[in-house]
């Protein structure tokens, strides 16, 4: 499997979740166990030096991010919307078009020095993955990667998470 056939198998909704929006479904991606391997070992392949957790972001960077980690040997920590962790959190808080939201992480998740590789579906605005890049720099973590499937580059989201490296299978342009 190619990136070319990665890409043409992610579907475009128009106007999901409102009028002007194209979405970008991954859902045949993760149908194919063919592409969905793919993916994993694309994405393992630039970590030749595993590192000691895989951070997620919630919801489809869970799928992504536990099949890496699998794929690597280490560990997964969730990053979740406000109030849906059980334990002792920190939080950030990122802008939306209409409003904010906030992500957070437990507090005892990642030691000082421990090297991570921040993951999520899709690159939009970067608002997301910048404040995951806090939560992890807070708490001492050490990103040695940034991985998604999908980045939309004419929303300029690389802008959040610079100066880290970012890698994305699939870039629209």
């Amino acid at each position: 499997m190619s990136v070319e056939g990665i890409a043409a198998s992610i579907r475009d909704i128009k106007d999901f979740p409102k009028p002007g929006i194209i979405f970008k479904d991954i859902t045949p991606v993760l149908k194919s166990s063919e592409i969905f391997s793919e993916v994993i070992e694309i994405m393992a392949s630039r970590y030749p030096k595993k590192p000691d957790y895989i951070v997620a972001v919630e919801s489809r960077g869970f799928i992504f991010g536990s099949a890496l980690a699998y794929k690597l040997g280490c560990g997964i920590i969730p990053v979740r919307k406000k109030g849906k962790l059980p334990y002792k959190t920190i939080e950030a808080s990122y802008n939306l078009e209409y409003g904010s939201a906030t992500v957070e992480i437990h507090s005892d998740a990642i030691n000082h020095g421990d090297k991570v590789v921040l993951i999520d579906d899709l690159l939009a605005t970067g608002g997301t993955a910048g404040a995951s890049i806090r939560l992890i720099e807070k708490l001492g973590g050490r990103i040695i990667g940034i991985e998604f499937l999908v980045e939309l580059a004419f929303l300029n989201g690389r802008a959040h998470v610079s100066p880290h490296p970012v890698n994305s299978i699939v870039v629209v342009k």
